[in-house]
């Protein structure tokens, strides 16, 4: 199901025929570079299969991003819960595409999307990225989504960086 569109992009919803594609991100190490590990087929299905159950309690999650007009699989973008601190859920737009498919603009083209989407339909008071403080390009990404440096913190084991954007500050770049 298409839960968006943008001028070159659809995201819809993850299916576990997707799974193949997704390896394409989850078992190249250069993909999976500033995360803890690659993943293998079992844990792919686990993901999708977690994805699905977000968007059926949440209403939102990770979707399939694709070309609009080919269909061609890209990678997945969307908003998913996550606890930083405490039993708070904040709504994080996170982005992973395939390696070919980088610097092309299409994570910022889908990202800007799921802020917008985040912003007028879920009415989010803010939302975040969970980035490793050395993923640069993903930086990059949620700087031109309208995103600051929030903190640095450890979030399950690891140090990452945390990008917000409130929903005063989206409403003040229309």
């Amino acid at each position: 199901m298409t839960i968006l569109e943008t001028e070159r992009l659809r995201l819809r919803t993850m299916v576990y025929n997707d799974v193949d594609n997704l390896l394409r991100i989850f078992a190249d190490p250069i993909a999976m570079q500033h995360y803890p590990r690659t993943r293998g087929r079992d844990e792919v299905m686990s993901w999708v299969e977690r994805t699905q159950g977000k968007n059926r309690d949440y209403g939102v999650g990770m979707w399939v991003v694709e070309s609009r007009d080919s269909g061609e699989f890209y990678g997945q973008c969307g908003i998913i819960p996550q606890l930083v601190h405490d039993d708070t859920i904040e709504w994080e737009i996170g982005y992973a595409l395939i390696r070919q498919f980088w610097h092309r603009g299409f994570a910022i083209e889908a990202a800007l999307a799921c802020r917008d989407l985040g912003f007028s339909q879920r009415h989010a008071s803010h939302l975040i990225s969970i980035i490793s403080p050395s993923n640069l390009p993903s930086i990059q990404v949620a700087m031109k989504n309208g995103m600051t440096r929030r903190e640095l913190t450890l979030w399950r084991g690891h140090q990452i960086a945390v990008y917000q954007i409130t929903q005063d500050q989206w409403a003040g770049q229309l």
